[in-house]
């Protein structure tokens, strides 16, 4: 590696497991990544015989899944420091697949939330092999749908596009989640957000937990985009699709709350993801450097690229720092959004910073697909717009501030 992790007193077990997490980066992470991204056509990425399906398969059997299984030995402490290594190195392997590998397990956490043993043995099962979303964003509505502590979040006349009624024992959904639900295609259940009690606005939602196989349940194609394109992404339809009234586990009373902790607990992810794709790109570039011969020399040699390259060095170092101590503090005490929103956007907006100061290192050929830094910058690129745009975030950051 050509940044050292210098985390103080790392056990035999973190250093096994970032380790383990770096190889399957390596070997299996980046080639795929690689050759989805260059699918023209985004049906080829969830094809039958797409490599896609090698990575998921091969995340599950190493057990990197069973971080957020639930029930481990470890303390909240042991877990947060292997949960921010592994994640490092899965951002450091294709930042697309470690977000859909990330959000395969959402639809666990509430079905462990809700503490109904029904829900937890339909749901939670280790050899399980559901993939799940996170079905937030909306046709209208996107970053909106987070900002809890904005005046809109209140207003009733802000109208969703995806409501459930109640009738009976059962929910009823009817609407639309956008095409920006991540594995929105490929999904098998949908921890789905929607608007519980109109009169309420945003406010008045809910979490479901929703089957896809389910009746009334339909897809959009996968969506066709400028990054992370091995990020299966796509809307989801709901006509009059019924679940058990014990499917909803999280009402309108609590809705506003849980809307906080999981962008928390999401931005801190997030963070943690794009540091390691700022690492990539810090190491693409010093690789070049001493490869690259300008002027009868290495461009290392040049005052002006080591400049660059120390500035992204420091980048680097410092995003890592932050997303590293927010993921700790998440898990051992209750988590403060504003630092995660803090770790999200300093870690993505510094991703692509360094990505694009490593393209003007590579010059020409970094605009060139036969060099891997072109694919950084635009994964790079799509990190400030999604898990809540940088610019919206910041201000529901900044409430937390007085």
């Amino acid at each position: 590696m050509a940044l050292l992790d210098i985390e103080a007193e790392l056990s035999d077990q973190e250093c096994a497991a970032r380790d383990a997490a770096h190889k399957f980066a390596e070997e299996v992470m980046r080639p795929a990544g690689a050759a989805l991204d260059r699918m023209p056509d985004p049906d080829d990425v969830i094809a039958r015989d797409s490599v896609l399906w090698r990575v998921f398969d091969r995340f599950r059997e190493l057990g990197f899944d069973a971080l957020d299984a639930g029930e481990s030995d470890l303390s909240p402490a042991q877990l947060a420091r292997l949960r921010f290594l592994v994640n490092e190195e899965l951002g450091w392997g294709d930042a697309g697949l470690a977000i859909g590998l990330g959000v395969a397990g959402f639809h666990r956490f509430f079905a462990r939330l809700s503490g109904r043993p029904e829900l937890v043995e339909r749901f939670c099962d280790p050899a399980g092999r559901d993939i799940g979303c996170w079905a937030v964003t909306e046709p209208d509505h996107g970053s909106d749908t987070l900002a809890f502590d904005q005046p809109h979040f209140h207003d009733p006349a802000i109208r969703a596009n995806c409501i459930a009624r109640k009738e009976g024992a059962e929910w009823v959904i009817r609407g639309q989640k956008s095409a920006w639900v991540s594995n929105g295609t490929i999904a098998t259940v949908a921890a789905l957000f929607c608007t519980v009690d109109p009169s309420q606005g945003f406010e008045g939602g809910g979490v479901a937990l929703v089957p896809l196989d389910l009746p009334g349940v339909s897809r959009g194609r996968p969506l066709d985009k400028l990054g992370q394109r091995a990020l299966n992404q796509g809307e989801i339809f709901f006509d009059e699709v019924r679940i058990p009234e014990s499917y909803m586990v999280v009402g309108k009373e609590a809705y506003g709350f849980v809307v906080e902790q999981v962008l928390a607990m999401a931005n801190a992810a997030m963070g943690t993801i794009f540091v390691g794709v700022a690492r990539a790109a810090f190491e693409h570039a010093l690789a070049y450097a001493h490869e690259r011969v300008q002027g009868g020399m290495p461009i290392f040699r040049h005052q002006s690229v080591k400049a660059r390259l120390f500035k992204a060095f420091a980048q680097v170092e410092a995003a890592r720092a932050l997303a590293r101590r927010v993921a700790l503090y998440n898990a051992t005490h209750p988590p403060r959004v504003q630092y995660s929103i803090a770790s999200k956007v300093f870690c993505t907006q510094s991703a692509f910073e360094v990505a694009s100061g490593a393209l003007q290192i590579y010059g020409g050929n970094g605009l060139s697909r036969e060099y891997p830094i072109e694919k950084l910058l635009r994964d790079a690129r799509a990190s400030m717009i999604e898990d809540g745009c940088n610019d919206l975030l910041s201000l529901v950051g900044a409430e937390k501030l007085w």
